[in-house]
């Protein structure tokens, strides 16, 4: 049996879903068991989002596959199903519990727009898609001051050979250090 039923709200995850009201296509085969009814079937829904690592809008299909059993009622434990059972309600079956696990389950919380998506730059946010060659040359905050140094000679020592600018405080004619 085929329907097409409409898709109810809040049916997706946070990055992808099936819009609300749309058609949410059913191939369904049901068989009448000892204990109640098999459900079995192909859920076909569009989905909605964005691309995880672009941010660009993804719109496609996708199945479901499912099984299940609604039992009748008056079996199992005199009519008490567990909480785990699904029960026919007047001879009802309630498909949405049903579809939701089987679709939501399924669906990737980091849906992609391609396999390879490069995504977006980190330091200025452009598609990286659009410029493959796209970079930033960066330097660690650790070595920045050194980064005016680069290309330079480096400055001759002064006399006394250390580098420095001799000794803090004044030297006395003794050669005594003050201060």
């Amino acid at each position: 049996m085929r329907l097409s039923v409409p898709a109810p709200e809040d049916f997706g995850v946070e990055m992808v879903g099936v819009p609300e009201g749309a058609a949410i296509e059913l191939d369904l085969r049901l068989e009448a068991v000892l204990e109640g009814v098999l459900v079995t079937g192909t859920a076909t829904v569009p989905l909605e989002g964005e691309c995880a690592r672009c941010l660009d809008p993804i719109a496609s299909s996708f199945e479901a596959d499912f099984q299940e059993l609604f039992v009748y009622p008056d079996t199992r434990s005199g009519g008490n199903a567990e909480d785990d059972e699904l029960r026919l309600e007047d001879d009802l079956i309630d498909l949405e519990p049903v579809l939701r696990d089987a679709v939501l389950l399924a669906l990737p919380l980091s849906p992609l727009c391609r396999d390879d998506c490069p995504g977006l730059c980190a330091e200025c946010g452009a598609r990286l898609a659009d410029d493959p060659d796209h970079h930033h040359d960066v330097v660690d905050p650790r070595w920045a001051a050194l980064q005016d140094l680069a290309g330079e000679p480096s400055p001759e020592p002064p006399e006394g050979g250390r580098g420095d600018s001799g000794p803090r405080g004044s030297v006395d004619q003794q050669g005594k250090q003050e201060g």
